[in-house]
């Protein structure tokens, strides 16, 4: 799965926390049929930051976990 078809996914499940300035993915919100796909998505993201294509710094800016 290409870095950008994987941030698209993921991000549609990043959600405000309670705490201010804390969102978080929430897995809860994703669709059964759709689980595996995201998970694969989630799996890829963290290929791609063991590899070194993009920073856990940036790939949280990118899903706007910060």
């Amino acid at each position: 799965m290409e870095l950008s078809n994987a941030i698209a996914l993921v991000k549609k499940y990043v959600k405000m926390s309670a705490i201010e300035n804390q969102n978080h993915i929430d897995l809860t919100l994703v669709d059964s049929k759709e689980r595996p796909e995201v998970e694969k998505a989630l799996a890829a993201l963290k290929m791609y930051v063991k590899k070194g294509d993009i920073t856990e710094a940036e790939l949280n800016q990118d899903l706007g976990l910060k």
